[in-house]
């Protein structure tokens, strides 16, 4: 019943406003938005979880405690721990990846250039 996300890394182009004047404080705001959101829907379903078992009879905390997680599920809960912080650390992502592209190699040979033309 998982819905699979494409690992197509997609930007809104352009430069993202600034609300904040403190460096950074724009793009840790978006990671606690990240954050608020994933803990939310993380206590939907958890809520959800309980009322299913409640309603079931069965003992949800008990078989919490107890449960063994196959290989499988181990890789699983990865997979959705990696895409989590591919989404948290979103922001800083896009701009390292603007960066490596402003980074050409004829960039690089015009600033040494520039470098050594100085006194």
């Amino acid at each position: 019943m998982t819905q699979e996300r494409p690992h197509v890394i997609r930007h809104a182009r352009g430069k993202r406003p600034d609300f904040y004047d403190t460096p950074g404080l724009d793009q840790a705001m978006a990671m606690i938005m990240t954050l608020a959101n994933e803990l939310s829907v993380l206590r939907d379903r958890l809520d959800s979880a309980e009322r299913v078992a409640k309603a079931s009879g069965l003992d949800l905390a008990a078989g919490i405690e107890t449960l063994e997680l196959d290989q499988a599920a181990l890789e699983e809960r990865e997979e959705r721990r990696q895409d989590f912080l591919r989404r948290l650390f979103y922001l800083q992502l896009k701009d390292a990846d603007e960066a490596a592209k402003a980074h050409t190699a004829e960039g690089f040979n015009q600033t040494i250039a520039e470098i050594a033309l100085q006194d």
